[in-house]
């Protein structure tokens, strides 16, 4: 893979939004609790900006690589795995739905990982695996800002969240099948 296919706009805020594990990190191992999360939820905004900003970059300057298909959902998927962890540690979150999300997460990286070996192609990202991790990012920052978790709009996230974890994996299951079964054809 060329180096311009690597390194372009697009995939460098990915690869930008996947370090950002690191001052995420940081913050949860050495501020007082009240700044870590407060840190943490700056953070998860600086990558759902990035997030959106990759992607529509990769759209606008013709960027969509293979590499990018890999790096977007995998900064993702490793930025949220770490903040749910760490909430689910800190006893913030119930057990259920920190397994939920880990579940779906190693369930949609396996299932990838087989297709990819497969087919020789890397299975985009489409809008309801997008809508879950934005759902599961405002989740868990209304939780690290402490908004009432009997309060009507974190109510209304939370359980939304959860449907889109079991649709979003259906979804992908379906498109994995389908294009397991196009290749054999």
């Amino acid at each position: 893979m060329s180096q311009s296919k690597i390194f372009n706009a697009s995939n460098s805020l990915s690869f930008i939004r996947l370090l950002l594990v690191i001052p995420a990190w940081f913050a949860f191992n050495n501020f007082d609790e009240s700044l870590a999360r407060y840190s943490v939820a700056a953070i998860g905004v600086i990558a759902t900006i990035t997030d959106i900003l990759d992607g529509y970059l990769a759209r606008k300057l013709n960027q969509i690589t293979e590499f990018g298909k890999v790096i977007d959902p995998l900064a993702d998927k490793v930025l949220i795995v770490f903040v749910v962890l760490n909430l689910f540690l800190l006893g913030e979150i119930p057990d259920y739905y920190f397994y939920m999300i880990v579940a779906r997460d190693v369930l949609i990286l396996t299932g990838g990982l087989i297709v990819t070996r497969k087919i020789g192609k890397v299975l985009p990202s489409d809008y309801v695996g997008k809508a879950t991790v934005l759902a599961i990012s405002f989740t868990l920052l209304m939780i690290l800002l402490n908004v009432d978790r009997q309060s009507l709009p974190y109510l209304l996230l939370y359980f939304l969240s959860i449907v889109l974890i079991f649709v979003s994996l259906g979804n992908y299951i379906i498109k994995a099948v389908k294009a397991l079964s196009q290749k054999t054809e």
